[in-house]
């Protein structure tokens, strides 16, 4: 059979089976139909308001000067057209998830949010120099902060959580989370849009953080890789059903840091300003200000090359690490 042949004769079951199901809203975005922005047109504007943000720091080269003003307000003014037709879309389309027979307030909001979008890029700005000044004082490693802008994943990923924040705050659907996701996908960085985070913050190194949807977290606060602020449990109604927008995830004071690998969860916890949550800890309970809470080290046994063993003994420090 020729390569031709073969396929044509695979097609007719699969077309079948797959244009039956072509208006499905499960896996189907028609323009007759959700008439959704693809994802792809998402992370675009994404990448558009961050280049806003951070003129050719993320892009291909460096912006040309000669009329930053002007080509800045060109661009703005394109981004936010996008982004507004986008969020009007994803609005229609919860209303058809919520059965609303009215989306004639649709257009409105959608200009109404990317609006306050915007006006908060000047306070957005304000709150990442914030974050990258403390990602250069925070990571001795770093060389300026240009490097930290322009490289750090845990800056990255918290520049599109500053974004997303805003328009999941407008009760935008999808697109906060298609934007927290394609961070989420690009550093291994996972921060719900919903969450609630102060200036000052920094992610070192970064793979593998969690940070839940109702997450509040202070002022100059510190993580490194593979933390999880967390749930405990997931509250179900009498049906079976998760029940959705109670409070979930913990609370983290100002000036706190907390080290690889800990586990936080709750939605009661709250961990004291200025504490130290050392290295692989697990809380499900709330820590005073001022705390230190590090597991007990073990003391590996170590066998020689004479067959003999040995129990080490630190030196530790109180963050659950050796020195």
């Amino acid at each position: 059979m020729t390569q031709e042949k073969w396929i044509q004769a695979l097609l007719p079951d699969a077309m079948a089976h797959l244009l039956s199901c072509r208006e499905c809203p499960q896996s189907a975005n028609t323009i007759n139909g959700l008439n959704l922005a693809g994802k792809k047109a998402v992370c675009d504007v994404l990448d558009d308001l961050i280049a806003i943000l951070f003129p050719g720091c993320h892009g291909h080269g460096p912006s040309d000067k000669t009329d930053v003003e002007s080509d800045l307000r060109q661009h703005m003014r394109e981004t936010a057209l996008a982004l507004k037709g986008q969020v009007r879309r994803a609005l229609e389309y919860q209303c058809t998830v919520d059965e609303c027979n009215d989306c004639s307030e649709c257009e409105e909001n959608a200009e109404a949010a990317v609006t306050l979008l915007i006006q908060q890029v000047p306070a957005i700005k304000t709150l990442l120099q914030s974050d990258i000044h403390a990602a250069y004082e925070g990571d001795p490693a770093a060389r300026s902060t240009m490097e930290v802008v322009m490289s750090y994943p845990g800056v990255y990923a918290v520049i599109v959580h500053r974004i997303a924040h805003v328009l999941y705050l407008e009760k935008v659907p999808l697109i906060p989370r298609i934007m927290s996701e394609h961070a989420h996908a690009s550093t291994g960085i996972d921060i719900h849009p919903g969450a609630t985070i102060g200036q000052g913050f920094f992610i070192d190194h970064g793979t593998g953080v969690v940070i839940g949807e109702t997450t509040v977290i202070g002022d100059q606060v510190k993580l490194y890789q593979g933390v999880t602020l967390g749930a405990m449990s997931f509250e179900k109604d009498e049906e079976g059903h998760l029940v959705k927008g109670i409070k979930r995830h913990p609370n983290v004071g100002d000036h706190v840091v907390i080290y690889a690998g800990a586990t936080i969860l709750g939605g009661n916890t709250t961990i004291g300003n200025h504490s130290v949550i050392g290295g692989n800890v697990w809380l499900t309970h709330s820590v005073p200000p001022g705390s230190k809470v590090y597991n007990q080290q073990p003391r590996p046994h170590i066998r020689q090359a004479d067959g003999s063993w040995t129990v080490a003994n630190g030196p530790w420090n109180d963050h659950g690490a050796g020195i």
